[in-house]
């Protein structure tokens, strides 16, 4: 297997003659901040979702680190308790609802279309709608500080979220943000589910279509089929907190568990929701930069498929240490195990695609094989919580936060960023800072195992999830003061990437519209790409695209044998 390093200032875009056509300026677009308030361009739409999901990961990065620091000693006073629930509960939700989905929602936003060769989403003005509920379901969220946070947990488990343990208005607040993420969400998987089955370039049949528009499309599916879920249990919880209904009150007939089958009916396939697009970029960045053809594609495809199917069906394996059946708790540990079979398939397809590869050691290549490092160690104890008698012993302790950070953290952050360093020339025009972008993955790699490979033995030997202090006598403390200088330099290596982006907004040399020497059509216009995408569209007739139009370029700037001389004796 040969390996070459790519210069960090490296130019290698592809010049292609494009047909130019005549763009009319007679409504002259809107300029400064009111044509990003009223756009509906999908690429600025994209990039507002990146920018606001990228600033909340700030925001619950500092929320995790106060949890680390008031952790980090035994017996600690840093915050009081109900500052802590807070913070956890503003930590998680903010996580899930207000940096993944937006920023797979951002990149979908952006790339979808430039990938499908189509000139906008489907409908422009319902894709603006759903940023901008995202926007208010936020601002609601985090406007329950000026009075008080949400103390439930990112679940708000009843009877933790009825109204006599939080008579405050934080966990209407928190009922008000899972609605309008989830209108927000619906609208934008309809609208992807539109745009990606009818817009597609000539040519682009189903068997062609990149892999991240596949994942794109099947996470818009789940999103349809599972956020209705939550709609109706936060609906539920609001009359119960204000109206005298008792669906989760256990004193007046309600059961918790309903609470606990109906979130979980979302929860589940929610992890599924963040973690496919993440699938979509990683197998778009490695056979670029292992200038090979994706492995198996249709493998990929399917095995995708077979992920959503099955992660429908087993939500109770949340629910193990309920008062269930033990025949049901075996079916929900057969589903769940069965789900590493087609996640097993993605995982080998991706290192066949590696292998004998002609490597290109980019940072974005460095953040997807770390992603395939860290979330086969979170698939390894997901299988391990997946059998119901482990589960029982492990169930609320560190081991599953640990788990549950090393399959999203590590799987879509670490997929997050590598599509930040392989999409970043064609949003901005300009490349990123390479040896800034690998240390930046280094920092975080090595932070990221330090905070929560040590949470597994806190787990196992005992220490609950959710505790604010603990008292001293054992390892506990070493392990969580191991933990917390792990998060502060994986949060120093989160920096870094966020000061390369903004560095390299001015000073990153300019990147052509082709610098990787990609597969797909969003490679085929300018860095970044004119208002109306592009000038023609090409014709599909590969799952790799832009390699055959540079093949063909280059067969037409190859003269012709006639016109050389003849070479006589």
């Amino acid at each position: 297997m040969s390996t070459t390093t790519l210069p960090p200032e490296t130019n290698t875009a592809v010049a292609i003659a494009r047909p130019q056509i005549t763009v009319s300026n007679a409504n002259p677009p809107r300029k400064g901040w009111t044509s990003w308030v009223t756009t509906t361009d999908h690429k600025k739409i994209g990039i507002m979702y990146m920018v606001f999901a990228f600033a909340f990961f700030i925001i619950g990065g500092v929320e995790a680190l106060l949890m680390r620091i008031q952790l980090g000693v035994p017996e600690n006073s840093f915050v009081d308790p109900q500052t802590y629930n807070g913070l956890l509960t503003m930590h998680g939700t903010t996580m899930v609802f207000l940096f993944v989905m937006p920023m797979m929602a951002g990149l979908a936003n952006y790339m979808v279309p430039l990938m499908i060769g189509a000139r906008d989403m489907a409908f422009p003005r319902l894709n603006a709608l759903s940023f901008w509920l995202l926007t208010m379901g936020a601002a609601v969220f985090y406007g329950s500080l000026l009075f008080s946070p949400p103390e439930a947990g990112w679940t708000s488990y009843a009877p933790l979220s009825n109204l006599a343990y939080s008579p405050t208005g934080g966990i209407d607040a928190w009922i008000f943000l899972i609605h309008l993420t989830g209108i927000a969400s619906i609208l934008g998987a309809i609208n992807f589910c539109a745009t990606i089955i009818n817009m597609r370039a000539p040519g682009m049949g189903w068997s062609r279509l990149p892999l991240f528009c596949w994942t794109i499309l099947i996470q818009s599916v789940l999103v349809i089929l599972a956020f209705p879920t939550i709609a109706a249990a936060v609906t539920l919880l609001l009359t119960d907190r204000h109206f005298g209904t008792n669906f989760f009150n256990p004193t007046a007939g309600g059961s918790p568990l309903l609470w606990q089958h109906l979130f979980w009916f979302f929860g589940h396939p929610e992890v599924y929701i963040m973690i496919l697009p993440a699938f979509g970029i990683i197998s778009e960045v490695l056979p670029v930069f292992a200038r090979k053809p994706i492995f198996g594609y249709k493998a990929i495809v399917a095995s995708a498929m077979a992920i959503a199917f099955l992660g429908l069906l087993v939500w109770a394996h949340h629910m193990f240490t309920t008062p269930t059946a033990t025949v049901i708790l075996a079916f929900f540990t057969i589903g769940s195990m069965l789900i590493a079979i087609p996640t097993g398939v993605k995982i080998f397809n991706w290192i066949a695609t590696l292998w004998r590869g002609s490597i290109v050691t980019s940072a974005a290549l460095h953040f997807a094989c770390g992603f395939l490092l860290l979330f086969v160690i979170g698939g390894i104890s997901g299988i391990m919580l997946a059998i119901f008698p482990i589960d029982w012993q492990l169930h609320d302790s560190y081991f599953v936060v640990a788990h549950f950070h090393y399959v999203l953290v590590a799987g879509a952050v670490n997929a997050i960023f590598a599509g930040i360093y392989y999409w970043f020339p064609k949003v901005t025009g300009r490349m990123m800072s390479e040896s800034m972008g690998k240390l930046s993955f280094w920092m975080t790699f090595i932070g990221f195992n330090v905070t929560f490979l040590v949470q597994h033995s806190l787990g196992l030997s005992g220490m609950p999830r959710r505790i604010y202090e603990y008292a001293s006598g054992n390892d506990w403390g070493t392990y969580n003061m191991i933990s917390t200088l792990g998060s502060f330099l994986l949060a120093a290596g989160v920096i870094l990437t966020a000061y390369n982006a903004v560095r390299s907004l001015r000073k990153g040399p300019l990147a052509g519209p082709d610098p990787w020497k990609a597969n797909t059509l969003e490679w085929f216009t300018s860095s970044p790409p004119p208002p109306h995408n592009f000038d023609v569209v090409p014709r599909v007739r590969s799952v790799e695209p832009m390699k055959d139009i540079r093949r063909q370029v280059e067969r037409a700037s190859q003269p012709a044998a006639s016109d050389h001389p003849s070479v006589s004796a």
